[in-house]
């Protein structure tokens, strides 16, 4: 059976869908069959930030319906095997989601996945909790600002109260926190809540933290998930959270501000 990972947040633009391209690609590069799942139900930003709008015929509504099957719908990624995309519909509502259809395809896909990444849209509207009805785990995804860490408290809330493992009385959903657009130096300002700060108030495992890059706007820009670029800092920290949700363990980096050499403090470089 696949394990079910919910990317969610209580805020919009805290980049859960660069992370759930990130981690879904990191899965699929461990040798992980993982497909991502994107419940974004009229808006449909997965298959952009995946690079493969272009190539989407049917989509997860269009599934639920009856309309197509899941091989109709399943797009492959082209540069990672193992690794497949459910795109959401630009033309329907979110209740064209029903828990039963639902449930049937995350049924479906478990019997062939490792990994089903849920891309939630942000929130706790009907979208949003299909999405962690049925996880497994959820990784939380918060910028350090005192609006995202508040909304990303009530979205724990949720995970605790309205999933099916909660209705069930089984083990609660494995909750991680990934923190997104982090600069040291703003924090060193006082212009930003601190890694330590934002544990205090949310108390969830630290599964990441994505510093401040223009490397994940480039990525996106290209349709190619920023875990794929070895050499930006996001993309390091990306795989650095992967490597952990996978047992592995990692420093963190990107939390300190790095410190001015004697000729840069010198010459201002």
């Amino acid at each position: 059976m696949a394990r079910i990972i919910v990317v969610t947040s209580g805020k919009g633009g805290v980049g859960k869908t660069t992370t759930s391209a990130a981690v879904g690609t990191g899965l699929a590069v461990a040798g992980k069959k993982t497909v991502i799942v994107d419940f974004d139900i009229g808006l449909r930003n997965l298959d952009l930030i995946m690079g493969c709008e272009r190539r989407v015929v049917y989509d997860f509504v269009n599934v639920i319906n009856g309309e197509a099957n899941l091989n109709q719908a399943l797009i492959k990624d082209k540069r990672v095997d193992n690794l497949y995309i459910l795109p959401a519909s630009q033309t329907r509502d979110k209740d064209a989601l029903t828990v039963e259809g639902v449930e049937k395809v995350l049924n479906d896909l478990s019997e062939d996945f490792d990994y089903i990444v849920c891309d939630s849209p942000a929130g706790i509207e009907k979208g949003a909790m299909m999405a962690l009805y049925f996880a497994d785990e959820a990784i939380i995804t918060s910028n350090p600002e005192v609006s995202s860490v508040r909304d990303s408290d009530r979205i724990i809330g949720m995970l605790s109260s309205k999933s099916r493992r909660a209705e069930q009385g089984l083990e609660p959903i494995v909750e991680h926190l990934l923190v997104t657009r982090y600069s040291p130096k703003r924090v060193n300002n006082g212009d930003m809540l601190s890694v330590e700060d934002i544990n205090d108030i949310l108390a969830v495992k630290l599964l990441g933290v994505i510093p401040e890059s223009q490397a994940v706007l480039k990525a996106s820009n290209s349709g190619e998930p920023v875990i794929l670029d070895k050499e930006s800092d996001a993309g390091m920290a990306y795989q650095d959270a992967v490597d952990r949700l996978l047992g592995q363990e990692r420093d963190f980096r990107f939390i300190e501000e790095e410190k001015k050499g004697f000729l840069s403090r010198i010459f201002g470089g």
